[in-house]
């Protein structure tokens, strides 16, 4: 049975790309702020599934439930990086921005050098990251988000290249750019093109099985 750590699992993409892997025989460890949410997810699935409370921010924090949740599996196939926040946020409100860049730099930031980390001790793995089409361009209503998500694609993007010195040349890095998915992290009001998150995570799941870049 292979092993994966969804982060951000008790809403949207990581919630129903949990499920998802759980149908295809991934047994997996679940992390989000809400414990209720990933009780309820472990509910369905209760044989598959194996959770840990854990707010992305606290940086001290993730590093120990990280190592459990790998202590637990041994070795790990594949970690999904799903945590997320964002804000309207046209006057620049420091709150929303400070909460913004803790979580989708620092908190993603150390994530990404745990995992990357573990797979080339193992000599394998699959990273996965969720990031969006909004680290493309800017955007006046929501700067420091559309930001972090730039800073994110190129964090993976440094990884990817990272992977080509790894001998075994089994790690992989992936980097999904969604566009507007119906999620609460969908920002704005009358919002085109939005796509049901089953669906997204359905396109997601099958370029993790391709090992995209």
């Amino acid at each position: 049975m292979n092993k994966a750590i969804v982060f951000g699992a008790t809403s949207g993409i990581g919630y129903e790309l949990t499920k998802i892997l759980v149908q295809n025989n991934y047994k997996v460890a679940i992390t989000g702020r809400r414990l209720e949410k990933l009780e309820e997810l472990k509910s369905k699935f209760p044989a598959q599934i194996i959770i840990k409370q854990n707010d992305i921010q606290q940086i001290e924090d993730l590093e120990k439930v990280f190592f459990e949740m790998v202590d637990e599996f041994k070795t790990v196939d594949l970690i999904v990086q799903s945590s997320g926040v964002g804000f309207v946020n046209p006057k620049l409100e420091w709150g929303k921005e400070e909460q913004t860049i803790n979580t989708n730099v620092l908190g993603v930031t150390k994530l990404y050098t745990l995992a990357y980390n573990l797979f080339r001790k193992q000599q394998f793995g699959h990273l996965v990251g969720i990031s969006s089409i909004a680290s493309i361009r800017g955007n006046r209503s929501s700067p420091v988000y559309f930001s972090s998500k730039a800073y994110q694609k190129a964090y993976l993007e440094s990884l990817y290249f990272k992977t080509k010195t790894i001998k075994s040349k089994k790690v992989f890095i992936t980097d999904i750019r969604p566009g507007f998915v119906d999620t609460p992290m969908a920002l704005g009001e009358e919002i085109f093109w939005m796509v049901p998150v089953e669906k997204a995570a359905k396109q997601i799941y099958a370029a993790i099985k391709k090992k995209k870049e």
